[in-house]
């Protein structure tokens, strides 16, 4: 279980928001409350080494994690399982690609944040064949698909319009 509570404060480390106190000398171990300390305790031994600001970033994921509801905490360690289940190549890839989405402008991550509800509001099957479609796309089609998509999003409403009749033409 303490390894569970440690992956979930690990991955709420990186979404911390910045409270702008970016300090150079870390907090001490005596300084955490006692359910910090408790939270924290696998990482007692090496605290007082790990940088400013992931020491930061723990207790702003410790707090969060007090926060949350026994079910939200039960969600979570069960994704930590299967987290642990990963293959360690697989698991590098999952990192590269929410490092990658923690450097778009926020209004971008939103947005992915909206289609990715939409998409999980779909159907089980038409969830399933539209994977298949991508999944069956060369990179150039994906490449193509990508571009057309992001240029119909930036259509005003009647451009969509004409574009919709165009293709019944």
């Amino acid at each position: 279980m303490t390894r569970a509570i440690m992956f979930v404060l690990i991955l709420f480390a990186p979404l911390a928001v910045w409270a702008g106190n970016d300090t150079a000398v870390g907090t001490g171990w005596n300084s955490l409350t006692q359910q910090e300390r408790k939270l924290l305790a696998p990482l007692k031994g090496r605290w007082d080494t790990l940088p400013a600001e992931r020491q930061q970033n723990l207790r702003k994921g410790v707090a969060r994690w007090k926060q949350l509801s026994p079910k939200q905490r039960a969600r979570f360690k069960k994704r930590f399982e299967r987290w642990k289940h990963l293959p360690s190549q697989q698991r590098a890839r999952v990192r590269q690609r929410y490092e990658r989405f923690m450097t778009l402008p926020p209004a971008e991550r939103r947005h992915l944040r909206e289609q990715y509800r939409q998409f999980r509001q779909l159907p089980t099957d038409r969830r399933r064949a539209l994977r298949e479609r991508w999944r069956s796309m060369t990179p150039q089609q994906r490449r193509h698909f990508v571009e057309r998509r992001e240029h119909i999003r930036h259509l005003t409403p009647r451009q969509r319009q004409e574009l919709r009749q165009q293709r019944r033409r």
